[in-house]
């Protein structure tokens, strides 16, 4: 690769909703942007968390100077953790991001210390070739920051996750000028968050949350239950503060919002009432119309705090009749049943739940919609064009929003995929190949438990077809069965014991044992082979279904 290079390659984020992971090359130096993981789907039985595939990475790790994170959310930083297992260089990022990977760390054991560089917005770092300016924009976490990377070749501004909040609670505007600034100077690649680009209109700015929550504080006469991501600075605050209007004490529970409010506090992102803050224990023994409950749990996670007070299984909180429970956030595409049913089990106990779009809102978006992504093109008129985070349908529309910056200087806009390789030189733009990109699943949080794709795919067929475990006890000294052998199943509904089909596979066992010759019959590996393959056979002849075989043979 020569020096007049510049590439730009995405190694997730782009035809799915999180893993945000971008690699920006120019020579022999690499930058990554944001370094996000994503939760599972439902066929990814058994998976707690989704990683992007770094073989890319891993391959050129002698050029990767560092990671530069946008903000703090799971799918720009829940990878680090991974990433900094494979490969140790240093994370920059705003104070409150770095606290929250901090924070994620701790529940791995990296052989490295990690190094940190915490940075402000309008501060300039270099990484090798590249100039990056951190610029402020408003989202629905705080300290979240756009990149204009300054490269050899021209100026490539990367948005992260940001909407144009006109009054942001903390009065923290998102800082046009310094994007405008670039934009008139020229620039040469705009990367823009495509999230809400089927969204009309503009989003709702945070305050707009304020009347519906104040309505609820007045008219409620008893326990009040907020749930929120423990992310959103915002919104705690929010609840904090309207809590001591109505004169109420404040319970966080759950691990994340305690852990989050407490980061939030200590860099004084997070203003606590003197006096307000109650502990968990005593939360019941107050009179119920002088508490707030802030809690987390707004997906329906099984066992989140939410989840737990829902069917009255948490050890300090219950939900009684006539309280308000107020789920402040989205649900999120596929969590909705789990939701529903954590609902309906706090109204069958009488309490007045609200939830989903209501005006004024309970929950606005941190993303963009369409007015905002046409004002950040405006301002940016980039050369190219290459919309990011969200799935297909998404960029395309982004990047149909910005046509008609044909006539101000746009030459081209790119819809790719995770692993196309975006080529700029001076000759111009173009895909230019592809490197390897993909999913590692993670079972349990480790960074060691990768689950094999044939680990999932036997996980899916248990689900479907069951277990079947023929036990056949042998005595060592003749090679003979002791006793008739045992079927145990599990998942396969025909296989109850008594029943003719069991008996016909314990008949089958017993064939194919007393068929076999001494040398088989001494040979437990070619026993179980053919044990395995002849009731095979006999369960998909009487059943059509083939359940996993794993015969058991010991020693009397």
């Amino acid at each position: 690769m020569t020096d007049k290079k510049l590439q730009v390659i995405p190694i997730g984020g782009l035809g799915e909703f999180g893993m945000n992971m971008t690699a920006i090359r120019f020579g022999d130096d690499i930058i990554i942007v944001d370094c996000g993981m994503m939760f599972p789907e439902a066929e990814l039985l058994g998976v707690d968390l989704v990683m992007p595939d770094l073989t890319f990475l891993k391959e050129n790790q002698e050029f990767v100077r560092g990671v530069i994170l946008t903000h703090g959310h799971e799918d720009h930083i829940g990878a680090v953790p991974y990433f900094l297992s494979e490969i140790n260089v240093p994370v920059y990022g705003t104070d409150f991001t770095l606290a929250l990977v901090d924070r994620r760390l701790e529940e791995y054991d990296l052989e490295e210390e990690p190094r940190f560089v915490h940075v402000k917005p309008r501060q300039v770092v270099e990484i090798g070739p590249f100039k990056i300016e951190f610029i402020h924009v408003t989202h629905s976490i705080v300290n979240a920051v756009a990149l204009a990377i300054t490269t050899p070749l021209g100026v490539i501004i990367h948005t992260g996750d940001f909407k144009v909040d006109p009054t942001p609670t903390d009065n923290e505007l998102f800082d046009l000028h310094t994007l405008a600034d670039y934009g008139k100077r020229g620039v040469l690649l705009l990367m823009s968050d495509s999230t809400n680009s089927d969204r009309p209109g503009y989003t709702e700015s945070e305050r707009a949350v304020r009347p519906r929550m104040e309505e609820i504080f007045s008219r409620a006469e008893r326990r009040i239950v907020v749930s929120c991501f423990s992310s959103s600075i915002h919104r705690i605050q929010l609840v904090l503060d309207l809590s001591e209007e109505f004169n109420r004490r404040v319970a966080v529970i759950g691990r994340s919002m305690v852990s989050v409010t407490e980061i939030a506090h200590s860099l004084g992102l997070l203003e606590i009432p003197d006096g307000i803050l109650l502990r968990p224990q005593d939360a019941m023994d107050l009179p119920p119309d002088k508490v707030t409950v802030l809690i987390s749990g707004t997906q329906g996670e099984p066992m989140s705090a939410l989840a737990r007070v829902a069917v009255d299984n948490h050890k300090h909180i219950s939900v009684e009749k006539g309280d308000t429970v107020a789920l402040s956030s989205r649900i999120i595409p596929g969590n909705e049943r789990a939701i529903f049913r954590m609902i309906d089990h706090m109204a069958k106990r009488g309490a007045d739940v609200m939830y989903g779009s209501m005006n004024p809102p309970l929950h606005v978006s941190g993303h963009a919609s369409v007015e905002e992504m046409k004002l950040v093109l405006n301002l940016v008129r980039p050369r190219y064009f290459m919309p990011i985070h969200g799935e297909f349908r998404q960029l395309s529309k982004h990047a149909r929003l910005a046509e008609h910056l044909r006539f101000a200087g746009l030459e081209d806009s790119f819809i790719m995929e995770s692993g196309e390789i975006l080529e700029i030189d001076h000759h111009g733009a173009r895909k230019a190949g592809r490197v390897t990109v993909g999913r590692v699943c993670i079972d349990s949080g480790s960074v060691d438990d990768v689950v094999q794709e044939m680990v999932i795919r036997d996980r899916r067929h248990l689900s479907e077809d069951g277990i079947v475990l023929p036990i056949i006890a042998i005595n060592r000294k003749t090679g003979r069965m002791e006793n008739p052998p045992e079927i145990v199943s599990r998942g396969f509904a025909v296989a109850e014991a008594g029943t003719d089909f069991m008996e016909g596979a314990r008949l089958v066992v017993t064939k194919t044992l007393e068929s076999s010759n001494d040398e088989e019959k001494t040979d437990w590996g070619v026993m179980k082979e053919k044990i395995r393959a002849d009731l095979k056979r006999h369960i998909v002849k009487q059943t059509s279904r083939r359940p996993l075989i794993m015969p058991v043979i010991f020693e009397v």
